[in-house]
């Protein structure tokens, strides 16, 4: 999954450059195969995304699921956390349709 694919380009009104524009992040659907964790000591988005899904990119996953993230990948100890199971084209269909719907 591409992050950028579907984000519309603007020009900055200050300096004319194209700049990325705001995104909406999606609702994650909640499925019953989905996995949840407690997470532990050290454990941070970006790591469990690599450890759960193969790739550090969907930490934007983890922390859209759970609404987690905001400013840091850092997570604190003993909190639940959704693992979405979502394959690569729900993946791709969900964030398309979040900067459809925008």
């Amino acid at each position: 999954m591409r992050r950028y694919n579907s984000t519309k380009k603007i020009n900055d009104l200050k300096t004319n450059d194209q700049v990325y524009g705001t995104v909406k992040l999606p609702r994650i659907p909640v499925s019953p195969n989905d996995r949840y964790i407690i997470s532990r000591e050290g454990d941070r988005l970006d790591l469990l995304a690599n450890q759960f899904y193969g790739d550090p990119r969907m930490w934007i996953l983890l922390a859209t699921a759970n609404n987690l993230g905001k400013g840091s990948f850092i997570i604190q100890p003993g909190l639940q956390i959704r693992l979405p199971d979502l394959n690569q084209e729900e993946l791709e269909s969900i964030f398309a349709d979040s900067e459809e719907n925008r």
